[in-house]
């Protein structure tokens, strides 16, 4: 029997890894564009085209629900962009520090760090192959800092390579959210490239675009504040939308289970 061939071989997964690559500059440019709450829910339009991918390219074909689950993905990021607060709440780089140090949210960062700490030295290496939930909790709770780190480094960047002398307080803050960042990705990149060797891709991609997008909305609405002009009509529209689209990560999630089970009935 022959060795099994190295994915780092493979034209498909080298295309993907550039796709993404190309993808996460898009959402920095976009991050520091619009309000992480407007840029995060269009990931949903992800989960479409990667399922028509994963059904052209991987033959991991959908059935009605799959297709409907989908459908509401796409429909529920709409909504939610709708009524997504469309104001900036931070604005400069001293704005941004205050807000890096108000006691909520380094309670909350605190709190994923200890959590992702957790996941990747004990839990995934336990159960990271039989549990999907487990690289998904990894990859979205990232997104903690992967969105507040691109989002700050386009408002520090302006103090600290702008016209005029350059801070070195800024300067600094520059290099920590740039570490940050990187960090994030590259963790990001590892376990997602983990669970697709385990999981089906529809499924991953449609319940990490779920988790991904609430731990995002959550870090921005303690950090960035970008709620304060959230009206209770939008909000509870948003609320709709999420809704909408879990469904529509259930139903993929239904699809699946359904084609591994006729698969196993066949074989």
């Amino acid at each position: 029997m022959g060795r099994r061939r190295s994915y780092l071989t493979d034209a498909v997964w080298w295309s993907g890894t550039v796709s993404m690559i190309v993808g996460q500059i898009g959402n920095f440019l976009a991050y520091n564009a619009a309000p992480a709450v407007i840029v995060t829910p269009l990931g949903a339009l992800g989960v479409l085209f990667g399922a028509v991918l994963a059904s052209w390219i991987l033959k991991e074909h959908l059935n009605i629900l799959g297709k409907l689950g989908c459908v509401l993905c796409c429909c529920g990021s709409v909504v939610l962009i709708i009524h997504a607060p469309k104001a900036e709440a931070v604005t400069s780089r001293l704005e941004l520090e205050e807000r890096l140090w108000d006691p909520v949210f380094v309670i909350y960062a605190l709190s994923v760090v200890l959590l992702l700490v957790i996941l990747v030295v004990w839990v995934a290496p336990a159960h990271g192959t039989s549990n999907i939930m487990v690289y998904v909790a990894i990859c979205s709770l990232l997104g903690s800092f992967t969105v507040p780190s691109s989002k700050g480094l386009g408002l520090v960047a302006q103090d600290a390579f702008g016209e005029g002398p350059s801070s070195g307080r800024a300067l600094a803050l520059f290099a920590g959210l740039l570490g940050t960042l990187a960090v994030s990705v590259l963790v990001q990149f590892v376990f997602i490239n983990k669970a697709l060797e385990c999981f089906s891709s529809n499924v991953f991609e449609a319940i990490y675009y779920v988790a991904f997008t609430s731990t995002v909305i959550l870090a921005s609405a303690l950090l960035l504040r970008e709620w304060t002009a959230l009206t209770l009509t939008d909000g509870l529209a948003m609320l709709c939308g999420l809704t909408t689209v879990c469904v529509g990560v259930v139903l993929l999630r239904i699809s699946q289970e359904a084609l591994i089970t006729w698969k196993t009935k066949t074989d």
